[in-house]
């Protein structure tokens, strides 16, 4: 076994000084030296935790329906073909009755979590669709084990695969677990999320670009109801070019029509009173 993790780390450390050496800076950035088995692992973990925690993560219990409406969203978008690990991660998805909390998270593996306060502030199903599908990305990306190999440090990602170093390997990881901050978003991985989710969302029946109206909504309100987007936007950074790169795609797809068969508000609505 020591054998085969010094020759991991040995490959590690060749894949680094030839993306380096290459020059290939973006290739670096995105490199992430765990496996998917680490993504697995970890959200099995953090949703133990969330589990042992329900006055923090108050699970909804009384309402099945909508959580296999969500469900149901969360399918139609793991049927495209741009969806790698389908058949790897969980990909299981719950409901938090939270109505002052605007956001849905992901962890690593595919265990989606979506607030009531998200679901009842948005006006159709296209826009909890497109949300939905950006967690799945954050996912399928690798996002948070990609973010665990910058925040090792090269020198510490080798020295702790050789098992030279397991108390900064604990230390950091320790560090990466308080309070869920694994699951913080850089701006580079929100703008990556909303490109796939919007991919995802092309091979469905909904408005590909739905996930703008999410923006402009939290934009608009965020500006009045500060310390309700707090949890959102620590964890979602929400710059304006998010926006703009949306429709930006929106122009290079045509601009598909924008109607209430691809939005889906009135069942959307419907939906909404199982919540009151």
């Amino acid at each position: 076994m020591r054998t085969v993790t010094r020759n991991f780390a040995l490959a590690v450390a060749f894949s680094i000084t030839s993306l380096s050496c290459s020059g290939s800076l973006e290739s670096l950035k995105r490199l992430n030296i765990f496996p998917p088995e680490r993504d697995i692992e970890l959200g099995l973990q953090i949703e133990r935790e969330i589990r042992k925690n329900p006055k923090e993560y108050p699970i909804l219990q009384d309402r099945p329906a909508i959580k296999a409406y969500v469900e149901q969203i969360g399918n139609k978008i793991l049927a495209s073909s741009e969806i790698k690990y389908k058949e790897v991660f969980a990909y299981k998805y719950e409901v938090i009755n939270d109505d002052s909390t605007i956001n849905a998270f992901c962890t690593p593996g595919g265990y989606i979590y979506v607030y009531t306060g998200l679901i009842k502030f948005l006006d159709n199903e296209a826009t909890l669709a497109g949300v939905i599908g950006h967690e799945i990305a954050h996912a399928e990306l690798r996002h948070a084990t990609g973010r665990m190999t910058k925040a090792l440090g090269l020198e510490l990602l080798v020295a702790v695969v050789l098992g030279n170093k397991p108390s900064d390997a604990a230390r950091i990881g320790a560090n990466l677990f308080a309070g869920l901050s694994l699951l913080a978003n850089s701006r580079g991985d929100e703008t990556q999320a909303d490109i796939y989710s919007i991919r995802y969302m092309q091979s469905t029946e909904y408005y590909p670009g739905a996930i703008r109206f999410f923006f402009e909504k939290v934009l608009d309100a965020s500006s009045r109801r500060g310390g309700a987007f707090e949890r959102l936007l620590s964890t979602h950074p929400l710059p304006q070019d998010r926006v703009e790169n949306v429709q930006k795609m929106m122009n290079q797809m045509g601009n598909p029509q924008i109607a209430e068969a691809n939005l889906f508000s009135k069942r959307y609505q419907e939906m909404k009173k199982g919540l009151q």
